[in-house]
C-alpha cells in the first residue's frame, strides 16, 4: 500500500515549508551563472539553520544582513514567488532566496492540470519525430523506436496492458503542445541523467523541475509526476539519505525517459497522458467482509492503515486511513475507529467483520469513500477459506501470479498454503502444500523494526515443519517472493497455528505479534521434508543480468562519465561474454552499445565537442533498462512456475 510522497529536502528540512516546483525552477533560473556555481554549497547549511516564528513563517539568516523569509499559503505550500523573500539588495535574484528555496522539500501539485486548449492536433513531422531523432529521421521511425521502448519495458507478459498506449493513440491524439512539453521534459532528462547523481545539482533539478511544471500546463501529470521522483531521488542521492536506493532511481529515470520520450514521438494517445484525479464512482450497495489490516508508513510523514476487503463477488476493496503522524500514527491507526457511513467499527474489528454499505462510493483502485449519502452497518465476518474468501485459497499461487498484470498496478492479494522449511537472512523458505510447488520467500511487507512484520517472520522461521495459511502481496521484483500481510492456521492440519478464537483464524503480521502459546506446543512432527540449505536456485541472482544492472546503477550515479570509463577497461568485454554463454545476446549488444555511446565524443578541428547533445546517450541507456526490465520480469515469472 503506498501514498504519495513529497520527499524531504534532507535533514533538518522539516522545518522548512513545502515549495512548489515552478518556485525553485523560477529562482534558480533568475540567477546569474557565476551565482548558480554557488549553489550547491549554499543550500548545504541552510535547513540546519532555519527558525520557526510565531506567525508561522520560517526563516534562514545569511550573516547579518541577508535573512529569507518564506511565508507559506493556507495549503502550508510555497505556491508563489513573493511569499520567499530576501532582505539582501540582490533580493529576489540572489542567491540566498534560491538556496533556501532550494532546501525546502518539492511540493505535489495542489490542483488538477487543466487540458492544453483547442484541439490543436499532431500532424506535422517536426511535431511527430521525438527527441533524440536523427536529423533527417522520419516520423514513423521515431515512433517505432518509441514504441519498440514501450513494449519492451511493459515487458512480454503484459498483454492488453502493454498495448494501452497504442490502443489510445487509435482513439486519442495528442495535442501540439502536450508533444512540446513531452519533448522539453525527455531532453532535461536526458541532460539530468548524463549529469548523474554527482553532477545533478540544484541548476539540473531546477530544469526538470521547469519542464514537469509545463508537462503539467499541457495536460501530461504522469510525466510529470515520473520528473518529481526523479527529483526526489536526486536530492536523497546527493544528502546521502538512509531511505533512498539507487535501483529506485534508476527505475524513475527509466519511467521518466520512456514517458516523455514515447509522448514526444507522437506514437501515444491521451491514455498515457495520465490522469491526476481519479474521482469516485457509485458503488451502490456493497456487502464486504474484513480480509486483514496493513500498516502504511511514507518517509515523509504520513502513517496509517489500510484494511483490505473483499465483496461477495470477489471484488477486492480497502478502506485506507492515512494522515500526518509517522510511526506513532501507522501502529495506533490499527485500532483506530473506521470513518465510513457511521460504521460502528474500529479497523481491527473491520478487519475479522464485515460491512453492509449503502450508497457507496468507490474509486478505480477499490477505495471505499465516506461521503455524505454512505450509510455502513457492521455485520459478522467470515473466516478465511468460508464465503468469497474461498477463491482466494482455491488455486495455486502460480497460477494467481500469472494473471496478475505485469506493469502499471500494484498485485493484489493471493492466497496459499505452505510449510515452513527454514530461513534464509531476513527470508522464510516455504514450500506451497501444493504438489510440485517451487520453494517460496515470504519477506517482511515492511521492514520498519518498529513494526512486527519481521519479528514475527523469525518467529515462524523457528518452526521448520509448520503449515500455515498465508495472504500476502507478490513482489514481482524478486524471484518467487511472497510478502505476507497475515497468516491462520490451515483447516485440519494437526501441527498448525493455534490462534485465539476472537482473532476469527488470522494474525495481521503488521500490528498482532505472534506468541509462543501460537504455535503447537511439541516438537513432534514439525520435522521439515526438505532442509533449508536446499533451496534451490534463484535464477534472478543467478543469472549475469546483475552485470547490466551493475552498469545502468553506474551510469545513474556517476553520469555518463561513468558508464565511458567503464567502457575502457576489461569490464565490457567480460560482461558481453558472460551475458552471451547465459543466452542474453541482445542484452550483450545493448549494453556495449550503451557503452560505446556514453565514449563516443566527437570533436572538431579546434577541439570542441561536435555533438554536445545527451540524446542518443539517453535512447541508448533506455533501450538496456527497458530490455533489462522485461528480462527480469521473465525470470520472475518463471520462478513461480
Amino acid at each position: 500500500m503506498s501514498i504519495d510522497e513529497s520527499s524531504t529536502g534532507g535533514p533538518g528540512s522539516v522545518l522548512l515549508p513545502a515549495v512548489a516546483p515552478e518556485v525553485l525552477a523560477e529562482a534558480v533560473e533568475s540567477l546569474s551563472g557565476r551565482l548558480r556555481k554557488k549553489l550547491d554549497a549554499a543550500i548545504e547549511g541552510c535547513a540546519a539553520g532555519a527558525v520557526r516564528a510565531a506567525d508561522g513563517s520560517v526563516g534562514v539568516r545569511f550573516g547579518e544582513d541577508a535573512v529569507v523569509t518564506l511565508r507559506p499559503g493556507p495549503s502550508g505550500v510555497v505556491t508563489e514567488a513573493d511569499q520567499a523573500v530576501c532582505g539582501c539588495l540582490l533580493a529576489p535574484r540572489c542567491l540566498h532566496r534560491a538556496a533556501v528555496l532550494g532546501a525546502s522539500p518539492i511540493a505535489d501539485p495542489q490542483e488538477p492540470a487543466p487540458p492544453a486548449p483547442g484541439p490543436d492536433p499532431v500532424t506535422g513531422p517536426a511535431a511527430a519525430a521525438g527527441p533524440g531523432a536523427a536529423p533527417g529521421a522520419s516520423a514513423a521511425t521515431t515512433a517505432t523506436t518509441a514504441t519498440t521502448a514501450a513494449r519492451a519495458v511493459a515487458g512480454p507478459a503484459a498483454g492488453p496492458a502493454a498495448g494501452g498506449a497504442e490502443g489510445a493513440a487509435e482513439g486519442e491524439g495528442l495535442t501540439a503542445a502536450q508533444v512540446r512539453a513531452a519533448a522539453a521534459l525527455w531532453e532535461a532528462a536526458a541532460e539530468a541523467l548524463a549529469a548523474g547523481v554527482t553532477a545533478g545539482g540544484a541548476v539540473v533539478q531546477a530544469e526538470l523541475l521547469r519542464a514537469a511544471h509545463t508537462a503539467r500546463i499541457a495536460g501530461l501529470p504522469r510525466a510529470e509526476a515520473a520528473a518529481l521522483r526523479v527529483v526526489r531521488g536526486l536530492r536523497a542521492a546527493r544528502d546521502r539519505s538512509a531511505a533512498q536506493r539507487l535501483a529506485e532511481l534508476t527505475g524513475a529515470f527509466r519511467e521518466l525517459l520512456y514517458t516523455a520520450g514515447l509522448l514526444a514521438s507522437g506514437a501515444a494517445g491521451a491514455g498515457l497522458a495520465g490522469a491526476v484525479r481519479r474521482s469516485y464512482e457509485a458503488g451502490g450497495s456493497l456487502r464486504v467482509y474484513g480480509l486483514c489490516r496493513e500498516p502504511v508508513l511514507s518517509a515523509t510523514g504520513y502513517g496509517g492503515v489500510a484494511t483490505h476487503l473483499l465483496g461477495v463477488d470477489g471484488a477486492h476493496y480497502s478502506v485506507s486511513d492515512v494522515r500526518p503522524g509517522g510511526l506513532s500514527r501507522a501502529r495506533g491507526a490499527g485500532a483506530a475507529s473506521v470513518a465510513l457511513g457511521g460504521a460502528v467499527l474500529d479497523h481491527a474489528g473491520l478487519a475479522r467483520g464485515g460491512l453492509r454499505v449503502v450508497g457507496a462510493t468507490v474509486s478505480p483502485e477499490g477505495r471505499l469513500g465516506a461521503g455524505r449519502g454512505v450509510r455502513a452497518t457492521a455485520v459478522g465476518g467470515v473466516a478465511w477459506g468460508e464465503g468469497p474468501t474461498a477463491a482466494l485459497f482455491s488455486r495455486p499461487a502460480a497460477e494467481a501470479v500469472a494473471a496478475m498484470p505485469a506493469e502499471g498496478a500494484e498485485p493484489g492479494l493471493l492466497g496459499c498454503d505452505v510449510r515452513v522449511v527454514g530461513a534464509s537472512g531476513d527470508h522464510v523458505l516455504v514450500r506451497e502444500l501444493t504438489p510440485g510447488a517451487p520453494l517460496l520467500r515470504l519477506a517482511p511487507a515492511h521492514p520498519h523494526p518498529e513494526l512486527p512484520h519481521a519479528a514475527n517472520l523469525r518467529r515462524i522461521a523457528g518452526h521448520p515443519g509448520l503449515v500455515l495459511r498465508v495472504l500476502g502481496r507478490p513482489d514481482l521484483d524478486r524471484a518467487a517472493t511472497l510478502r505476507p500481510l497475515a497468516v491462520g492456521p490451515v483447516p485440519g492440519a494437526e501441527h498448525s497455528l493455534r490462534l485465539p478464537p476472537e482473532w476469527l483464524g488470522r494474525a495481521d503480521l503488521g500490528y498482532d505479534r505472534l506468541q509462543g502459546a501460537h504455535f503447537p506446543g511439541g516438537a513432534e512432527g514439525l520435522v521439515p521434508q526438505e532442509s533449508a540449505p536446499a533451496a534451490g536456485a534463484d535464477p534472478l541472482a543467478d543469472s549475469p543480468l546483475w552485470r547490466v544492472r551493475r552498469l545502468l546503477e553506474a551510469g545513474v550515479a556517476g553520469g555518463r562519465r561513468a558508464v565511458a570509463e567503464a567502457a575502457r577497461g576489461a569490464e565490457p568485454a567480460a560482461l558481453a561474454a558472460a551475458l552471451r554463454r547465459a543466452g542474453f545476446g541482445s542484452a550483450a549488444e545493448l549494453a556495449a552499445a550503451l557503452t560505446a555511446e556514453a565514449d563516443r565524443r566527437p570533436r572538431d578541428a579546434f577541439g570542441r565537442l561536435a555533438d554536445a547533445s545527451a540524446e542518443r546517450y539517453a535512447w541508448a541507456w533506455l533501450a538496456a533498462a527497458a530490455h533489462l526490465a522485461a528480462a527480469e520480469r521473465s525470470l520472475v515469472a518463471a520462478s513461480w512456475a
